[in-house]
């Protein structure tokens, strides 16, 4: 299954790190009051924000970092690892397509984010691994368990989103952080694992 190397665990607590850190930034650029509640992260990117930059790097970052702990993270199953890096690709589109001004077309920025969410919820369930010597992290009901959960987190953005609801900016950043944080609990179980076992 091979080990995860130090700079896997970085590129692990960088993301959710850039992302918080850029929509935090991004919205005290913004020219007067912005509600994180009912604005979403997108709006900090989109092509009428001001400073868009400060939230499009972030992005980008934030994809490239789960990207590169997808390859990093060896002990996961294969298909977790590719549904895992398909969700980082998504994130660095979602960085390249932001929300267009009023009038232009969104679907290339909606497909994108949405396979974002929908990859990063689910590469769980196809990680996990059978066998006494895996990491917690990994087990398959810990797996299961997580992406059970992380799928109902992005339902309720997934929902927020379609219906236009009040609270689509506060889902979306739950959804956000939390899927941003599991990789990082993967990769210091499998660390912590390395770390107990005879090289």
């Amino acid at each position: 299954m091979g080990r995860l190397p130090v700079w896997g665990v970085v590129t692990a607590a960088a993301a959710p790190i850039l992302l918080v850190a850029g929509w935090t930034i991004a919205a005290r650029l913004q020219p007067g009051s912005f509600d994180a509640v009912t604005e979403t992260i997108s709006d900090l990117a989109g092509a009428d924000a001001s400073q868009r930059w400060v939230m499009t790097t972030a992005i980008l970052g934030t994809g490239a970092c789960q990207v590169a702990t997808a390859v990093a993270l060896r002990p996961a199953a294969l298909p977790g690892r590719l549904v895992y890096a398909t969700g980082g690709v998504c994130t660095i589109l979602v960085g390249l397509n932001p929300l267009p001004t009023a009038g232009q077309s969104a679907t290339v920025h909606a497909v994108a984010a949405a396979g974002s969410f929908a990859a990063l919820a689910t590469w769980p369930l196809a990680s996990w691994r059978r066998g006494e010597s895996v990491a917690w992290g990994l087990r398959r009901d810990v797996a299961l368990t997580a992406g059970c959960g992380l799928m109902a987190v992005t339902a309720w953005f997934f929902h927020d989103a379609v219906a236009e609801g009040a609270t689509v900016g506060l889902s979306e950043r739950a959804a956000a952080v939390l899927l941003n944080v599991w990789p990082l609990a993967v990769a210091l179980s499998v660390r912590r694992l390395s770390a107990r076992s005879p090289r």
